[in-house]
C-alpha cells in the first residue's frame, strides 16, 4: 500500500481514502442484498391454526411470498415462551423507533410507543364486537387502507380469517397479537407486539371510536410490519388492501366512462359478497379538500350496501338505484344531496323499506345516494370479487355463487422473459405465456358468451419503497388460438407478426395490480403479460376468475433433452480429434496417462486459440469487458458521469496491476505448476504465450466434473475425447447465434441456442440461467459462459437420466446421493 501511495504522488492518501469508504458501501449494500435473498424455513404447528386457512406461512417463511429478514416468528410458540418467562413481548423485526415508522425522513416530533394499558384504562382487544365504527383515521394518509378494514367487519367469516380470535388482552396476554393476510397467492401469519406509536399519550395512527379498543390499531400495525414501515403505507387503492384482506381480485372503473351495466355490475357483485370502495380525484391544491356537497377529495369510501329500492311518489310507482356509503372517519363528513340524513326524499319510502334496508341517522360518516349522484360526484369504483374460499358452505345454500379461479406465478426476466409490449414485436414472444380454456358460457348469458376477469399483480413493490422500487407499467394482451397453434410451445414471432389481440388490459399502467373484466366466446385464449419497456425485471402473479369453469396451462415446452442425431440440424459438420491433439493430451498426462483442470484448460485454450473473442485480457479479466463494466456503472441517473467510480476503477486497476508485478516476484511459495508448463518436448512456449483469452477456471472444473464417473478429479484419453466434441458442438452453436462477432450472446437467443444444443427447457429454467449467466449489465451471455452453462445442463440432465432408468419422468435419491453428485458437479 506505501509503494501505492508513492505511485499515486501526494493525491494518493485522499484518494485511496475515498476508495475505501466507495468500496465500504458497495460492501454494505451487496451484504444487506445478500441478507434480504435469504430465506429461513421453520415448522409450524399446524394444529393451531385455524381451518378457515390452509397452507398458512409465517411472515419471512420460505413459500410465504416476502423475504425473510432474520428469524422466523411463531406466534404461538413466542407467546408460550413469553407466559413461561412472565415477560411482555417486544418485536426485534419491528422494533418501536423511527425507523419503523419512516424511511425518507425522521418524524417531526419525539413519538412514544406505549402499550394499550398505558394508553387507556381496561384496554380491550374488542368492546362489544366490531363493527366498521371501529375503524377511525389518524395522521396517516392510509384512508384506503381503513375503507378496506371497514368494509371487512360486514362478513364475519372473512373479518376473522384476518384478525384471528385467539388475540386477547385478558386470556394469555403476553405483548403479543397476530394478523393474517394474503399476500400473492399465500396467506401470512404477521406477528406484532403491542407497542404503538403515540403523541402526548394518543394514538398517532388508526384508532377505534371507543377509546380502549385497541383492533384496529393493531391490525394497522401488523400491515404496516408487512410492507416495512407505516409511512410504506401512504397512498393506495381500497382494493390493494380487499386483495390482502380477502385473496379476491380486483376491478376498477372509471365513473365518467363508466359501462351501462355498471349498476348490475354492483348488484351483482354486492350479492356475490363482493367489496367495492370509491373515491373523488384529488384537489392538487388542498389536502383532502371538502366539496359543497359534503364529499371528501381524494378519500377512500367504502360501499356497504347496493340495492334497488321500493318507492312511490304521489305521480308513480317503481325502484330506484340506490347505494350506502360510509367515509372511514366515521364523522360529520356526510354527503348532504339527496338521499342523505333527513333528506325529504325519505319520505317516499315506507317504513318497512326503510327498516330492511337498515336506515338510520346517526352522525357516523354513513350515508345513502341515488346511482345518478354517484355517477355525478365520484371518479371511481373499486370491486374486490372473492376468492372461491371466502364463501361459506352456508352462503352457497342461500344461492350465493362463487366464482372459478385458476392462478400462476411468473417471472420477466432481462433478456430472458422481459420482452416488453406489443410495440416489441422482436421481443414480446419471449414474455412468459398461458393458455385459457374456456368450455361453457355463462347460466344467464343470452348472446353464449363467458365473463372473465383476468388480472394481473406484481409482487413486493410497496415493501421496496424504501429501497426505490417503484411499480413497473404492466398490462398484459388476449389472443385467441386454435389447436393446431397450440403445437407450438410457446407460440413464436410469426404468431403475433400475423395476429391481433381479441382483449387487452384497459392500459399499461404502474399499480400494484392491473384487472379488466371480458365477455369472449368459449375457445382457447392466449395470455400474455408483460411490462411496457423490455428488460425491465419483476415477479407477477397472474389470475383468472370466472363464472364457469376455466382450464389454464402455462404454454411452454416440456423440460427434456433431445437425440442426438437431432440435435444440430444446422451446424457444420464436428471434426473429430485428431492425432495431434491426442499426442497433445499424452504429452500433458505424462505417465498417469490423466489430466486434471488445468491441463485441460491449457488444452483448450491451445487448440481453440482462433475461436475466443478478441480481445486483450488482462490479470484474468477481459479488458474490453473491464471497460464496458467501469462505463457503464459509472454513469449514474440522468446519464452523468460519477467521478467517485472513476477514482475506484482506476485504483482497482493500479491495484490489480501493483499485485501482478508482485506476484512476478520471488516470495519464498510457489503456486503447483502444471506438467504442461514443465516439459520440454511440448509446445510450451506456444501455449504459454497464449495468456490473452481462455476458459476459465470454473468452466474447466465443470467440465472435468462432468465427464469424471468416478470423481476422481481426472480426465483419461476417452473422457477428453467426448469432452473436446461436445465443446466444439457448443462452440459452433456460440457461432451460429453470436451474429454480430462480439463474443457475447445476447440473452434473448440463450433458449434458442440451447435448444440448437438439443436441450428442452422451460421459462422457468431459462430465467434461472439468465440469472446466473447473464451479464448484469445488459444480460448478454459470453463464450465462456455459455460453455459453462451447457456443461451444467448435460451435467445435472446426465445425473437424472442415469437414475430414470424406466425413462418416467421421475428419479429418486437419497439426500446422501444428491448433494455428493451435485456439490461435485
Amino acid at each position: 500500500m506505501d509503494q501505492l501511495r508513492g505511485f499515486l504522488g501526494g493525491a494518493g492518501d485522499a484518494l485511496i481514502n475515498q476508495a475505501k469508504e466507495a468500496l465500504k458501501q458497495k460492501a454494505a449494500e451487496f451484504i444487506q442484498d445478500a441478507i434480504q435473498d435469504t430465506f429461513i424455513a421453520k415448522h409450524v404447528d399446524t394444529k393451531r391454526i385455524l381451518p378457515s386457512i390452509q397452507n398458512l406461512n409465517v411472515l419471512g417463511e420460505r413459500g410465504s411470498g416476502t423475504r425473510s429478514r432474520a428469524e422466523i416468528q411463531d406466534f404461538y410458540a413466542i407467546r408460550d415462551q413469553c407466559l413461561a418467562q412472565g415477560t411482555l413481548f417486544e418485536d426485534p423485526e419491528f422494533r418501536a423507533d423511527d425507523a419503523s415508522l419512516t424511511y425518507s425522513r425522521r418524524p417531526d416530533r419525539r413519538i412514544e410507543w406505549k402499550r394499550p394499558m398505558e394508553i387507556a384504562d381496561d384496554p380491550q382487544f374488542f368492546v362489544e364486537g366490531y363493527s366498521r365504527f371501529d375503524v377511525q383515521q389518524g395522521e396517516l394518509g392510509d384512508c384506503w387502507l381503513l375503507a378496506a378494514a371497514a368494509t371487512l367487519t360486514q362478513d364475519p367469516k372473512l373479518f376473522f380469517r384476518v384478525v384471528p380470535e385467539d388475540n386477547s388482552f385478558e386470556e394469555n396476554y403476553a405483548g403479543i397479537f397476530h394478523f393474517r393476510f394474503w399476500q400473492y397467492g399465500k396467506w401470512v401469519d404477521v406477528v406484532i407486539d403491542d407497542r404503538l406509536p403515540t403523541y402526548r399519550g394518543e394514538l398517532v395512527y388508526m384508532r377505534s371510536t371507543e377509546q380502549n379498543e385497541f383492533w384496529s390499531a393493531l391490525l394497522e400495525k401488523a400491515y404496516a410490519k408487512l410492507h416495512g414501515s407505516y409511512e410504506a403505507l401512504k397512498g393506495g387503492t381500497t382494493c390493494e388492501a380487499l386483495e390482502d384482506f380477502t385473496g379476491g381480485v380486483a376491478e376498477f372503473y372509471e365513473l365518467k366512462e363508466a359501462p351501462h351495466n355498471l349498476f348490475n355490475i354492483l348488484v351483482t357483485g354486492f350479492e356475490r359478497n363482493s367489496m367495492m370502495g370509491c373515491s373523488i380525484e384529488p384537489d392538487p391544491n388542498v389536502l383532502e379538500a371538502e366539496t359543497p356537497e359534503g364529499l371528501i377529495r381524494g378519500h377512500a369510501y367504502s360501499i356497504t350496501k347496493v340495492q334497488f329500492v321500493d318507492i312511490q311518489t304521489p305521480n308513480t310507482t317503481g325502484k330506484i338505484p340506490l347505494l350506502r356509503l360510509r367515509n372511514p372517519w366515521g364523522n360529520e363528513a356526510e354527503w348532504n344531496g339527496a338521499w342523505s340524513d333527513q333528506s325529504p326524499e325519505w319520505r317516499y319510502i315506507s317504513d318497512d323499506v326503510k327498516e330492511e334496508i337498515g336506515l338510520n341517522f346517526d352522525v357516523d360518516g354513513e350515508f345513502w345516494m341515488s346511482y345518478k349522484d354517484f355517477l355525478r360526484y365520484f371518479d371511481r369504483v373499486e370491486i374486490c370479487n372473492l376468492s372461491p374460499d371466502s364463501l361459506s358452505d352456508e352462503q352457497i345454500s342461500h344461492g350465493k355463487k362463487k366464482w372459478e379461479m385458476s392462478t400462476f406465478e411468473g417471472e420477466w426476466v432481462s433478456g430472458v422473459s422481459a420482452g416488453g409490449c406489443r410495440n416489441y414485436l422482436g421481443t414480446f414472444y419471449h414474455n412468459p405465456q398461458y393458455v385459457m380454456t374456456l368450455n361453457d358460457p355463462d347460466e344467464e348469458d343470452d348472446d353464449g358468451k363467458c365473463t372473465v376477469i383476468v388480472a394481473l399483480m406484481q409482487k413486493n413493490r410497496r415493501s421496496r419503497k424504501n429501497m426505490g422500487s417503484d411499480c413497473l407499467t404492466i398490462g398484459f394482451a388476449i389472443y385467441r388460438v386454435t389447436d393446431r397453434d397450440l403445437a407450438q410451445k410457446p407460440l413464436g414471432l410469426n404468431f403475433f407478426k400475423y395476429n391481433a389481440s381479441v382483449a387487452r388490459s384497459p392500459a399499461f399502467i404502474n399499480l400494484r395490480e392491473v384487472s379488466c373484466r371480458f365477455k369472449l366466446d368459449p375457445g382457447h385464449y392466449l395470455i400474455v403479460p408483460s411490462t411496457f419497456e423490455p428488460n425491465e425485471e419483476g415477479e407477477f402473479l397472474i389470475r383468472v376468475f370466472s363464472e364457469c369453469a376455466n382450464n389454464m396451462e402455462e404454454n411452454d415446452e416440456a423440460v427434456g433433452y433431445g437425440d442426438d442425431h437431432k440435435l444440430y440440424p444446422d451446424l457444420p459438420a464436428i471434426p473429430k480429434p485428431d492425432q495431434e491433439l491426442e499426442n497433445l493430451f499424452l504429452k500433458a498426462a505424462g505417465s498417469r496417462q490423466e489430466i486434471g483442470w488445468m491441463e485441460l484448460k491449457q488444452i483448450l485454450d491451445y487448440s481453440m486459440r482462433g475461436d475466443f473473442p478478441k480481445a486483450q485480457h488482462v490479470n484474468g479479466v477481459y479488458a474490453e469487458q473491464a471497460r464496458n463494466v467501469t462505463q457503464n456503472e459509472s454513469v449514474g441517473a440522468g446519464g452523468q458521469q460519477d467521478p467517485m467510480q472513476d477514482i475506484v476503477g482506476l485504483l482497482c486497476g493500479l491495484v490489480q496491476t501493483f499485485c501482478a508485478n508482485q506476484a512476478n516476484e520471488p516470495t519464498g511459495r510457489q503456486e503447483e505448476q502444471s506438467p504442461l508448463n514443465t516439459r520440454d518436448n511440448i509446445n510450451q512456449q506456444v501455449i504459454v504465450s497464449q495468456p490473452d483469452v481462455g476458459f476459465s477456471k470454473d468452466c474447466c472444473r465443470s467440465m472435468v466434473a462432468m465427464m469424471d464417473a468416478d470423481m476422481s478429479g481426472k480426465l483419461g484419453l476417452i473422457e477428453f475425447k467426448q469432452l473436446w466434441t461436445d465443446v466444439q458442438k457448443w462452440k459452433e452453436i456460440f457461432k451460429m447465434y453470436d451474429t454480430t462477432g462480439s463474443g457475447k450472446l445476447e440473452a434473448f437467443s440463450l433458449r434458442t441456442a440451447l435448444n440448437s444444443a438439443g436441450y428442452q427447457l422451460n421459462n422457468h429454467i431459462v430465467n434461472a440461467l439468465g440469472h446466473r449467466y447473464g451479464s448484469r449489465i445488459d444480460g448478454s451471455i459470453s463464450f465462456d459462459d455459455f460453455i459453462m452453462c451447457a456443461v451444467k445442463l448435460k451435467t445435472m440432465m446426465d445425473i437424472f437420466k442415469d437414475r430414470d432408468t424406466d425413462q418416467t419422468g421421475s428419479a429418486t435419491f437419497t439426500l446422501d446421493e444428491w448433494i455428493t453428485r451435485t456439490v461435485y458437479s
